[in-house]
């Protein structure tokens, strides 16, 4: 339970995309802002595009590993004294690992393990710490996809989505309110991936994906207080991981320059409210803070990037940018969740070592929009943000450094 609390606020508003999916998980998708469906050329293809794994060299295997540093600077929230707050920085690490195989006459299999969701956010300040003392979610994806060849210019492929999610909540009211709760929770769910790619000419590629939605039923223990007496419950509560379609087309010229262009439509108007639900009855007091639906209405959202990669001999360039819309309506934003709208900016290389082997690092920097809070129009009328105020800060750094190896 825990863990789908923390999964809706958390990973939203520290991460490189609208609520808390993250779409960069290899080295070139880093550098590239995520303009990565169309033109897929290693082993981060079977999560990116499987359907690409058929126009693939045939006499190779593909694999890569790498790891991303993720440095998320602090939220500052400011009204007035008390009340103003900031939270907490965090430095988090993001694995990554991919691989393709050789074909079998017109098939292809890879698979990938990622981390496509999740990160955390913490206040220590009193009034937010009310709200979210803590909120961390892990989320890892097992990722076996498939292609077909169809023609030499279409292939179609898809796979399994299999994933494992846990997480951790935390609000303490201190001396602000009597009130605290501590929840954990983990899930294991499964969903699917769909893609093609048709190449009218051999240096113009047309693809298209799709995520499926995952209801993520997140169930675990609720530890919660209440002037000082807890009583602990079974609990369980469910969030969508949402479906998301990526349309895209790349250009090559001389096989050297490539620009990409990617739409994606992320459907997060699933996301309609956060409901808790125990084992049994909550002692009065706690009931209206722990146990009422809280409001998300959330909305579906595009984002819009770019990428452009350059050839030149041992070392390939790399640079993107991104338009990336917020999920979150300013009525029901939290402090779990203080996510706007972002512009993403990114850059990276990737050195030929030897004919088998080539490694990299990328970087990218996601800035996002400071939030002005107009009193009274917040949904929760006892919310400190119905009071008013502002966000800035926040966004993300995150820097990748990769290593492939064809065989």
């Amino acid at each position: 339970m825990k863990k789908i609390v923390t999964l809706s606020i958390v990973a939203s508003s520290v991460i490189v995309a609208q609520g808390y999916r993250i779409p960069e998980q290899s080295l070139n998708s880093m550098a590239l802002s995520a303009a990565y469906v169309a033109h897929t050329t290693g082993a981060d293809t079977a999560y990116y595009n499987p359907a690409n794994m058929s126009f693939m060299d045939a006499g190779k295997s593909y694999v890569e590993g790498g790891i991303t540093l993720a440095h998320l600077p602090a939220n500052v929230y400011t009204l007035m004294d008390p009340f103003s707050g900031e939270s907490e920085a965090e430095d988090i690490l993001i694995p990554f690992l991919h691989y393709v195989s050789k074909p079998i006459g017109d098939f292809r299999w890879g698979v990938s393990m990622t981390a496509p969701g999740g990160l955390t956010k913490r206040w220590e300040t009193p009034y937010q710490k009310l709200y979210a003392e803590e909120f961390t979610l892990k989320i890892v994806e097992l990722n076996p996809s498939l292609s077909y060849r169809v023609t030499d210019d279409f292939s179609i492929g898809g796979g399994l989505r299999l994933i494992y999610s846990e997480g951790v909540i935390k609000s303490d009211g201190g001396s602000i309110a009597p009130i605290k709760r501590e929840m954990e929770g983990d899930t294991v769910e499964f969903g699917y991936n769909l893609a093609m790619t048709y190449k009218p000419t051999s240096d113009i590629n047309f693809a298209v994906t799709y995520r499926s939605n995952i209801d993520l039923q997140e169930e675990g223990q609720a530890n919660l207080y209440f002037g000082g007496v807890g009583q602990q419950y079974d609990a369980e509560v469910t969030v969508p991981l949402p479906a998301a379609l990526n349309i895209a087309i790349s250009k090559t010229w001389q096989e050297k320059f490539t620009l990409e262009f990617n739409y994606e439509r992320t459907y997060w108007s699933t996301y309609e409210t956060l409901d808790f639900n125990y084992d049994r009855p909550i002692q009065a007091g706690l009931m209206p803070v722990f146990d009422d639906p809280i409001a998300k209405n959330w909305k579906d959202t595009n984002t819009f990037r770019i990428g452009a990669t350059m050839e030149m001999d041992k070392i390939t360039m790399m640079m993107g940018f991104a338009i990336d819309e917020t999920a979150v309506p300013v009525e029901t934003l939290g402090f779990e969740l203080p996510d706007s709208d972002a512009k993403i900016f990114s850059m990276g290389f990737r050195y030929q070592q030897t004919d088998n082997l080539s490694w990299g690092a990328a970087f990218l920097y996601d800035s996002k929009e400071s939030i002005s809070l107009v009193p009274g129009a917040h949904d929760d009328e006892n919310s400190l943000l119905n009071s008013g105020g502002s966000f800035h800060e926040g966004g993300a750094f995150l820097t990748t450094v990769g290593l492939s190896y064809e065989y």
